[in-house]
This record gives structure tokens, C-alpha cells and sequence, in this order.
């Protein structure tokens, strides 16, 4: 038995890189970084978007997405170096010894096949229970994981459940092999604040229960302190800083570490609402046959100024994400209507007049499934500019450059391919797109979820700016409540399809709180090692006490 179940030594991994006009040529990501990694414990590797963090975390699976290449350095999983196996070596070890649980589960599921199918494949696959106890195994994950329905949820496909509820069944997926390393690519970015602790503490039982080792990539220094034994600080493919978690958090030695741990909301004023641009007025809607099964969203009313921010919260399948297929006419309502300014939006997409497309758009949660995998970054860009300006050649890529240093990219990123992309960058984009069209409102579905604090800190900002130069509105849907505190003019907090407290955002955010509030208020993850156990036992008593 090693001494370490991982051992990461030298590892130095390059890409090739092809700017236009210009020859290809190789670009070193990750440099010389070394780790170990014993049994039962965690490390967690945090770092700005584009910091190597998944780069290295791929490493253990003998892994290079995006054309990346291994090129130095020894990965050793239980005492040998995997570099060295042969294909077929590798499909023992993935899915067995090593297994991974990505950022965008949309784009880890197929769409084909039920959920259950998925879960259970790898262990079947590996020989490593019969199907029935597979299934059982499975099922008792989906119940430590707090999905709902945990009997049947497996019979459904991956589009009949939100994104949070599929983040948790691939975190089900990697746990249901019983691994000895399980690489955790941020898996609770898409979870709201209540379902990330429940996460979060399946994850640190399972890791106890079953002596499993973890690498756990994050941007979000409040949520690694929560699982993390170690954590090593990333940026630029090496190591800035490492150190146990407690040192880290409390006395970082580096000054990136110690802006990464200082970084702080932004100081947002509120400002005086006006006339609304968007009124949504008692919104019924459903997937399925109308009148059947319980609506998604039930009797919806809210509002937005020009130049101010709606912030939408609530847990995973509080129907925030659908409110914005209504709004943009991607799923038609039963009852109710839709005002953009003087005029009624039609329920559907293809009803409405080009002008309404253009002055609405938005923003979506998993870049990954947002963007064309076989088109470059300029095209992405450039086709809201065509489409809705006529702008062609050297005027859309002039404009398109404009945009991308707007989001703290560069004319580099222009011939670029999403896969070719870090989570940040594709999410960064995916906002450059949706500026590209100069609308009037901006739906922003959890749009620096995939961010480091630093970089979402900036497009935070952007996003301000940009509000304050040309009085957009933004309806910005997050579980993060620090974003919304530094971002909303009001807020509308959902459960269960319902809107349960609305109204200015002072307002919204002092007491008396009603219990759901309350409770999205005490989950948000505080910077300090030993905050979840203390959350926990805070909600047995609150729990006893009723």
C-alpha cells in the first residue's frame, strides 16, 4: 500500500495555441506543480478561472481536455504512475479507482438515457455489484443527496430535473463505484445556498465513511474551507501558495491568496424606481400538458425598472430559471401576460417581432450547452452583431475585439473554440454575447456561478457600469445572496413556484423574515473552517425547538 494514494510530481502539461494571423505554437498551463495527497483526505485547489485548477485535477484520470497534452512529470494512483498504462489500463482505472464529477453535469449526461442508466453504468461496467444492488446503492445516494422522489428519480431523463437536482445525481454517479480518489470539479456551483450545505456534508460523510480521497476544485474559498484538509492556491498553470486550511483562510502568506481571501461584495446604492420595462402579471406555467401535474410556476407576479436589478432567489426547482423561459417566450404560459414597456410580448418565442428578441435578452447558467462547440469565439459573438446590426468583416471584428476587452478577455480569445476555454472564460462569452445585441434587459441566469471570486467580482462591475451608462435592466437569477446584496434594487424570493417575499431590497433583507428566508439567510457559507458543522447543529435545534 503507498504511502499516498495520489503523488503528483513535476507534472507540466501545454496546449498549442493557433492566433490568427499568426503560426501555432505551444503554451505551457500547468508547470511543474507537485502534490500529495493521503487517504481519506481532501485537498482543495483553488485559483482564478484559466488557473489550471481542472487542468490538474484531470491529471489523476490521465486526462487532457481541450488538446491539452501531459508532457513531464509522474502521476502516481495507488503506488504507480498511470502516464505509463496502456488504453486499456486506463479504462480500469476510470470509473473504479478514479472518478470525476464535472462542472456542467448538462454536458456530462446523455440526453437519451435516463438518469439511473447513467448512474449506475461505471459500476456495471467495472464488474462491481450486480444491477439490483447498483440501483440500491444508487437510491441511497439520491436520498443522502436530498433529491426528491429518491425511489424513482432515476426513472426520469436528464432535461425532466433542474440543474442543481442533476449536479447532485453526477455527484451520486461518481459515489456510486465507491472510488478510491474522487476528482470534484465544482459541484455545488449550480446548488442553491440550502442544498449546497446538504451537499456539502454528504460529500465530507462519504469521504469519512468510505476513506475515499478527494481533490476538490473551487472558486469559492467559504465552501473549500468547509470539506478541505489542505488547499493549494493556483494561478497562471502554478502554485502561489499551500498550506493547511485553517492557515490559509486566517493567515494567508501571498498576496493573491490574501485577495483572494479579502475580496468583498461590491457597495451597490439603490436607486429610485421609475415606470417598469418588464411587468410579469400572475404567470401560471408548466412542462406537460396543461392541467396536468403541478404547475412550475403558479400565479407569478413581478417587476423591473429601467437601469435597476430584480434579483430572483430561491433553491433548486423554485422555478426561478423557468420564470426566465417565460419571460423570453421559451416556454409559453398558461395564464397571465408579459409587458415590455407599452407593448404585450406574445407567450412564444417564434410570435414575436425581431425588435423584442433584441432588446431582451439572456444569459444562461451552463455555458457549457449554451454556445456552438464547432464555432469560434468571433462567430459566437459576431452573430448577434450580423443579425441584428448588419455588421460584417472587419467592422464585426472590430466590435467583437471591443467586446471581448470589455469582459477582461483579449483579441487572442477570437479564434478560439469552447473547448479550448476555461468554465469562466465560456461564461464570460456568454455575457459578451448578450452585450453584443445593446438590449434593454438582461436575463442573467447565475451568471458568475462558474467565476473565481476575483474575476466575478469584476464582471460584477462590468455589469454596474454598463447599468448605470445606458440604464439596462438586469433580472439576475442566483442562489448566491452576497450577489445579490451587492447587486439588487429589489428582490423576489421563489419556493415551489410561488413568489414568497417581494420588494425592495432593504426590505426583503431585514426582519421579521418569513421561515424560508430565514433559512436561505443561515445557509450562506461563511468564510471559517468548522462554519457547516455549526450551521448544522444551529438547524437540530432550531429543528427540536419547533
Amino acid at each position: 500500500m503507498a504511502d499516498h494514494l495520489l503523488d503528483i510530481r513535476n507534472l507540466k502539461i501545454e496546449a498549442t495555441l493557433r492566433p490568427p494571423g499568426e503560426q501555432p505554437h505551444d503554451v505551457t498551463i500547468v508547470d511543474n506543480i507537485n502534490l500529495t495527497l493521503p487517504r481519506g483526505k481532501v485537498l482543495g485547489l483553488i485559483g482564478e478561472s484559466g488557473a489550471g485548477k481542472s487542468t490538474i485535477g484531470l491529471s489523476p484520470a490521465g486526462y487532457g481536455r481541450g488538446g491539452v497534452r501531459i508532457t513531464g512529470g509522474e502521476v502516481l494512483v495507488n503506488g504507480r504512475d498511470i502516464l505509463k498504462l496502456s488504453a486499456g489500463g486506463m479504462r480500469a482505472l476510470r470509473g473504479k479507482e478514479v472518478c470525476y464529477v464535472a462542472q456542467s453535469a448538462a454536458a456530462a449526461f446523455n440526453p437519451a438515457h435516463r438518469i439511473m442508466e447513467q448512474v449506475i453504468e461505471a459500476t456495471l461496467w467495472h464488474g462491481l455489484a450486480s444491477q439490483k444492488k447498483a440501483e440500491q446503492r444508487a437510491i441511497e445516494l439520491f436520498r443522502k443527496l436530498g433529491l426528491p422522489d429518491p425511489e424513482h428519480f432515476g426513472e426520469r431523463y436528464p432535461h425532466q430535473v433542474s440543474g442543481g437536482q442533476l449536479q447532485r445525481a453526477m455527484t451520486a454517479m461518481a459515489l456510486c463505484s465507491e472510488p478510491d480518489l474522487i476528482i470534484f470539479d465544482e459541484p455545488t456551483t449550480a446548488l442553491d445556498v440550502t442544498t449546497q450545505m446538504d451537499v456539502l456534508a454528504a460529500i465530507k460523510d462519504a469521504i469519512r465513511d468510505t476513506d475515499v480521497s478527494a481533490l476538490y476544485i473551487t472558486h469559492d474559498l467559504a465552501v473549500v474551507a468547509q470539506v478541505a484538509d489542505e488547499i493549494m492556491v493556483l494561478r497562471h498553470g502554478k502554485m502561489v501558495e499551500h498550506g493547511e486550511t485553517r492557515q490559509i483562510i486566517e493567515d494567508p502568506q501571498e498576496e493573491y491568496t490574501q485577495r483572494l481571501v479579502s475580496v468583498r461584495s461590491i457597495d451597490h446604492i439603490a436607486k429610485t424606481p421609475g415606470e417598469p420595462i418588464l411587468t410579469v402579471e400572475g404567470i401560471t406555467a408548466r412542462y406537460g400538458k396543461p392541467g396536468l401535474g403541478k404547475p412550475v410556476l403558479d400565479d407569478v407576479s413581478v417587476a423591473i425598472t429601467p437601469g435597476q436589478t430584480l434579483a430572483v432567489v430561491g433553491e433548486s426547482g423554485s422555478g426561478k430559471s423557468t420564470l426566465a423561459r417565460v419571460i423570453t417566450g421559451l416556454l409559453p404560459p398558461e395564464k397571465g401576460s408579459i409587458r415590455f414597456g407599452e407593448r404585450t410580448l406574445k407567450p412564444a418565442l417564434k410570435q414575436r417581432k425581431k425588435e423584442d428578441l433584441r432588446q431582451l435578452q439572456m444569459i444562461y447558467q451552463m455555458a457549457d450547452v449554451a454556445m456552438n462547440p464547432r464555432h469560434t469565439v468571433g462567430t459566437i459573438i459576431g452573430r448577434p452583431l450580423e443579425f441584428y446590426f448588419g455588421l460584417r468583416g472587419k467592422k464585426q471584428r472590430a466590435r467583437v475585439i471591443e467586446l471581448l476587452e470589455q469582459i477582461e478577455l483579449g483579441p487572442e480569445f477570437y479564434e478560439r473554440y469552447p473547448a479550448e476555454l476555461s468554465g469562466g472564460q465560456k461564461q464570460r462569452i456568454c455575457i459578451a454575447r448578450a452585450l453584443a445585441a445593446e438590449p434593454e434587459l438582461i436575463i442573467c441566469d447565475e451568471v458568475t456561478s462558474a467565476l473565481d471570486p476575483l474575476v466575478a467580482d469584476g464582471i460584477l462591475k462590468l455589469l454596474l457600469r454598463l447599468q448605470e451608462e445606458r440604464q439596462v435592466a438586469y433580472l439576475f437569477i442566483t442562489h448566491d445572496l452576497a450577489t445579490v446584496k451587492a447587486i439588487a434594487d429589489s428582490i423576489a424570493v421563489m419556493y415551489q413556484g410561488k413568489v414568497v417575499r417581494y420588494g425592495p431590497r432593504e426590505e426583503v433583507l431585514s426582519p421579521p423574515f418569513d421561515a424560508y428566508t430565514d433559512l436561505l439567510l443561515a445557509s450562506v457559507p461563511q468564510m471559517r473552517v468548522g462554519w457547516l458543522e455549526e450551521a448544522f447543529s444551529q438547524r437540530r435545534m432550531e429543528a427540536q425547538g419547533n
